[in-house]
Order: C-alpha cells, then sequence, then structure tokens
C-alpha cells in the first residue's frame, strides 16, 4: 500500500466490498482513477470554504462508484475541516412528502452530521459546545469575569444574541438564535432537559410547536417544508463555529425516480430545483450539496429529473461535449468505466490490501493480474455492464478462496471452473417491471 494501513480500516474495507457496499473509512487506500472528477469536487469545495455554495449530481449505472466518490470526497473534507453530513434516499426518506419523508431525510442529515474529530456522526452537540466554548473564552476576558461568576451566564447569552443577530435576516435566525441561548443556560445551569430540549429542537424531533414551546421560547420547529431553509442556516452557524463550511452528501436519488405517483414525484423535483436555484445562483453560503443517480433518474425525459422542465434546460449537457471532450464544471458528472490501466492498478491494490490484512505474501503476480483483467474485458458486454463493484467483489471471493484453500490454484479457479465476473446485467434500482413503469403515473 502507499501508506500503511491498520487492521480496523482493512477489515472495514474487505468486509465492505465483499458484501458490494461502499466502505466508510479506508478508501483511499483503493482509489484508482477518477481524477479529473476529485478535482472537480475539491474544486467545489474551495468555492465554499471561500463563502460560495455548491451543487453536483453524480451520474453512473448501478457500481459504477458513486457512493465510492462520495464517500471518498466526504472523508477528504473532513480531513480539510469541513463538517459533512449523508443521507441515503428511501420511500421514507425524499426530499418532501406528506408523511414527513422530507423531515425524515433531514433527521439522518443531522443523526450523520460529522467533523474530523467526530467521523462517525453525531457531532452537532460537538460543534454547538466548540462555538459557545469560543463566546465564553472572549466573552470572559473581556469582562474580566471567572468561570464561575454567576453574571458570565447573562452576558454569554447577550453575546450569543449579538453575534447570532446577523443571521437574523435568514429564515429561522431568531429561533435558532433562541435555541443557542436555550443551550448555553442549560448546559451553565445544569439543566439537562432544557439542553436536551435544545437539540431535539436542531435535529428537527419536535412534532408541533406547542410540545416545543413547552420547553424552549421558540414558535416555529423544523418540518417537512422548511428543513432546507434550516441546512442553509446551519450551514452559517458551522462556518462562525470555525469549520470551512457544510457538506450534504445524498445518495441513492433513484428512490426519487421509483415514485410512482407524478404529482409527489413532481413535488420533490421541484424542492431539488430550489436547493440547485440556491446553491448556483449563490444564494446560500458556505454549503455544497451532492447529489448521486443513476442516468435514468437524471436524464429520462418521462419521469426522471428531465421530466421537469425547469430541470431539463439546467442540466442539458454542454453541446461541445458530444465531441468526445468532457466539462467537469458542469452540474452532472458522468463516472465513465475504469481504463485497462486502472483496473490493473485496483487489482494490485486489492492484493496488498488482502495480504496486509492476513499476513501473507500474495501468489498472485503480475501474469496472474493480467489474466484475471484479460478473463474480465473480454466477456461479452464489458463494454458497458462491467463495474468496479463487480470487479471488486469477484476479485476478493478469489483471493479468498485462495488464502483459504492451500490446494486451490489460480490457474484452477480462473479457467477449469470457467470462472465469469458476475455483472450488473439488470439494474436493480431501475423500475422492475416495464408494464409497471408504464402505467405507474396511473391511480384506479
Amino acid at each position: 500500500m502507499a501508506t500503511t494501513i491498520n487492521r480496523r480500516e482493512s477489515a472495514a474495507l474487505i468486509n465492505s466490498l465483499t458484501a458490494g457496499v461502499v466502505p466508510r473509512i479506508g478508501l483511499r487506500h483503493i482509489a484508482v482513477g477518477r481524477q479529473p472528477e476529485v478535482n472537480a469536487f475539491l474544486n467545489d469545495l474551495s468555492t465554499v470554504e471561500d463563502g460560495g455554495s455548491a451543487f453536483r449530481f453524480v451520474c453512473g449505472q448501478y457500481g459504477s462508484g458513486k457512493s465510492f466518490l462520495l464517500q471518498l470526497i466526504r472523508n477528504n473534507a473532513m480531513d480539510r475541516s469541513f463538517a459533512v453530513m449523508d443521507a441515503d434516499l428511501s420511500p421514507e426518506r425524499r426530499l418532501t412528502g406528506a408523511k414527513g419523508q422530507g423531515l425524515a431525510t433531514y433527521r439522518e442529515l443531522m443523526q450523520h452530521l460529522s467533523t474530523h474529530n467526530r467521523p462517525d456522526g453525531g457531532a452537532l452537540e460537538s460543534i454547538i459546545q466548540k462555538w459557545i466554548t469560543g463566546i465564553q473564552a472572549d466573552t470572559a476576558k473581556e469582562l474580566g469575569l471567572a468561570p464561575n461568576d454567576p453574571a458570565l451566564i447573562d452576558a454569554v447569552s447577550a453575546r450569543i444574541a449579538a453575534v447570532l443577530s446577523e443571521l437574523s435576516e435568514m429564515a429561522y435566525g431568531f429561533a435558532f438564535s433562541a435555541v443557542i441561548d436555550s443551550y448555553w443556560r442549560g448546559l451553565k445551569c445544569g439543566d439537562d432537559e432544557l439542553k436536551q430540549a435544545a437539540l431535539r429542537w436542531l435535529r428537527g424531533e419536535f412534532v408541533t410547536k406547542t410540545e416545543a414551546r413547552r420547553y424552549l421560547p421558540v414558535d416555529r420547529i423544523i418540518d417537512d417544508q422548511n428543513w432546507y431553509d434550516f441546512l442553509k442556516l446551519f450551514a452559517q452557524f458551522v462556518h462562525r463555529a470555525g469549520y470551512n463550511g457544510l457538506l450534504a452528501f445524498i445518495d441513492e436519488g433513484v428512490n426519487l425516480y421509483k415514485i410512482s405517483h407524478k404529482q409527489t414525484r413532481e413535488n420533490n423535483y421541484e424542492k431539488v430545483l430550489t436547493i440547485f436555484n440556491d446553491t448556483m445562483q449563490g444564494k446560500a453560503q458556505y454549503i455544497g450539496v451532492f447529489m448521486s443517480g443513476t442516468p435514468q433518474f437524471i436524464y429520462d425525459e418521462r419521469r426522471g429529473l428531465c421530466s421537469y422542465e425547469a430541470l431539463r434546460s439546467r442540466l442539458a449537457d454542454n453541446r461541445f461535449s458530444t465531441l468526445g471532450f468532457k466539462d467537469y464544471s458542469s452540474p452532472v458528472i458522468r463516472l465513465a468505466q475504469l481504463s485497462s490501466e486502472e483496473i490493473y492498478l485496483l487489482l494490485e491494490r486489492l492484493c496488498e490490501l488482502h495480504s496486509a490484512h492476513y499476513g501473507y505474501d500474495c501468489p498472485l503476480g503480475k501474469d496472474e493480474l493480467t489474466r484475471f483483467m484479460s478473463t474480465v474485458l473480454s466477456r461479452l458486454g464489458s463494454d458497458q455492464l462491467l463495474t468496479p463493484r463487480e470487479v471488486t467483489r469477484d476479485f476478493l471471493g478469489l483471493l479468498n478462496i485462495l488464502h483459504e484453500n492451500p490446494e486451490a490454484t489460480f490457474e484452477t479457479l480462473i479457467s477449469e471452473q470457467g470462472f465469469t465476473v458476475q455483472s450488473a446485467d439488470k439494474d436493480p434500482e431501475q423500475v422492475d417491471d416495464v408494464s409497471d413503469s408504464l402505467f405507474a403515473e396511473f391511480d384506479i
């Protein structure tokens, strides 16, 4: 490996990749290719760091590396002092919905709020405490107050109101300031109920305004309609807390494509348009939103994003890209298939990963890796159907058998047993039945 890998990372990588899911840690050890795409995202991060905003779609077929790329950028962003949050869309988590599916997505994002010091989520309270600690220290120093001086409580509250008054022009700025002040008072006075109520409000856990007013001096709550407005507000707070900005990674966008009811689907696309316009027009600050989905989700003109006219015109490809050139400043980044050289490098890194984790010398050399790669690439349809996920899963399976069965040989596995790599012949993210998709918009 280019750098030493610890056993926790190697175990997470092997277990996740063998199961066909994206690991949360250690991705840098096996990342290959995608340099132009990564550079485009790094440029977005720089824009957010400078007070701007960004929005990107990552487009690729099932198993092409969409989720892997988002996780890679997520981990890189934490190392660059960004606060990050991520969520997978599902039938229960959308951007908006009659049953609170939009709020469910917001709650998932907040649950997975992470920083460099809290990479596994649950960083909300630590971000607030970091900011309040700085306010408290500055206030005590300016006024010459001791940490236990009762006067410090009101003094810090006044400073919180003064600093957050800059956010008062934004939606829910006053309510947000009141909740942060409540958290401070609960923290300083040992009122755990008040402190937890503030955190519940920030996580969107109050169902009614009446319930929220029982604990906090607020007349608004975060709900299915306003959660994105609060996300923009929270991005400003995150910046004031010492981070470079807030990045939201939303995966499995295809679940919006799967919504059968046309009006419900278009309501979600309208929310996408709102977020897109806010970020691309510079209305939002210190926030980046990155969403992934299949080509059908984005380009299908009957039920994908391009079926919504306002989005279709915004997501249209650069007309000059049809000449074989790629525009990485486009809102949509299409993931191309890995080259033969990149696949070979991936196999090398998987060998190093597997041997480092199990403490042995990988028996496969250049000839064997070339033979495996040739077998993979010669498969009928590999130019369209072969994905990094399938190559990775099958190659790790091959290494597992060789390691656990000393009598097995590479030649036996690759030749005599008719080895073939599994592929995404049918994309499970697509609508399962053609007839269902044709009549999905009709209700009886």
